[in-house]
């Protein structure tokens, strides 16, 4: 079996992060942030799962391999260190745009509120707010319908624009649902990362698929009733046998005498 080259991970890479970019993009996150916790990670991966004896990689390594200068290695260390502080957050134009609006004495009202805006003309306008915010380089009309789409300005009878929120989220979702999103790529990839890297004597953990390409796409409501009734079916099967197996009061819950252990199926479409 040949060896898979950098180019053919780069581009396995670039086709699981589209749904996933998909995603953060409609929440609002830019690729600098994106950028910044990925450096974490790779920090923190290098640094706990890269050591040897049992010990955690060292700093000259850990540079090494995740290819940052020792500099930023002990700058990402002392973040993961530190708990879950906030990054230092690229703001979008769109988040700009908003805050100038809400903050900027030009553009509120003697009670301290934003006021409306024409899109262009002479005095406190909306062309004149992006250029207070450095965001001339977007066409307002691009812009507008931006903030338009997500719910966060709104055209008045008379023709004037109303910001009707401070925070720029262009498409909202719920949080236990971004949770259990992040929770279930996390588990799908750690089967893989550890299907790819795992020595000889390591069990290989069940990853299969049924896919077809060829199905008509009348039958994607009999599959998706098909597929609703019988994985269902089989994770209640595997839900009563891990309550069978789970262990009793008297068992002491640590990483030594109990894991997290499960299954998951999930629907495939282009």
């Amino acid at each position: 079996m040949a060896a898979a080259s950098t180019t053919h991970v780069l581009a396995a890479t670039r086709q699981w992060l589209k749904p996933l970019v998909h995603v953060l993009i409609r929440c609002g996150i830019t690729w600098r942030e994106f950028a910044e916790v990925a450096k974490t990670a790779y920090v923190e991966v290098a640094t706990n799962q890269f050591g040897k004896r049992g010990r955690p990689t060292n700093v000259s390594r850990t540079a090494v391999l995740t290819g940052l200068a020792r500099r930023e290695v002990r700058a990402q260390r002392q973040r993961i260190n530190t708990g879950p502080a906030p990054l230092s957050a690229y703001v979008t134009k769109a988040s700009l745009v908003l805050s100038a609006w809400h903050l900027e004495p030009e553009f509120l009202d003697q009670a301290g509120k934003p006021v409306r805006l024409p899109l262009d003309g002479d005095g406190a306008s909306f062309s004149k707010l992006l250029r207070r915010c450095g965001a001339s380089d977007v066409r307002p009309s691009t812009l507008l319908k931006e903030l338009r789409s997500a719910g966060a300005v709104r055209v008045t009878d008379d023709g004037l624009l109303e910001p009707l929120q401070r925070m720029y989220v262009p498409h909202k979702m719920d949080e236990e649902f971004i949770r259990l999103w992040g929770s279930g790529l996390a588990d799908v990839a750690g089967t893989y990362a550890h299907n790819l890297t795992r020595d000889g004597r390591t069990p290989a953990r069940f990853e299969r698929a049924a896919v077809n390409d060829r199905v008509s796409v009348s039958a994607l409501p009999e599959f998706r009733e098909f597929l609703n009734r019988e994985g269902q079916a089989f994770l209640e099967r595997v839900d009563a046998w891990l309550l069978a197996h789970e262990a009793n009061g008297s068992v002491v819950s640590s990483k030594r005498t109990t894991i997290r252990l499960g299954a998951g199926v999930y629907h495939l479409q282009d």
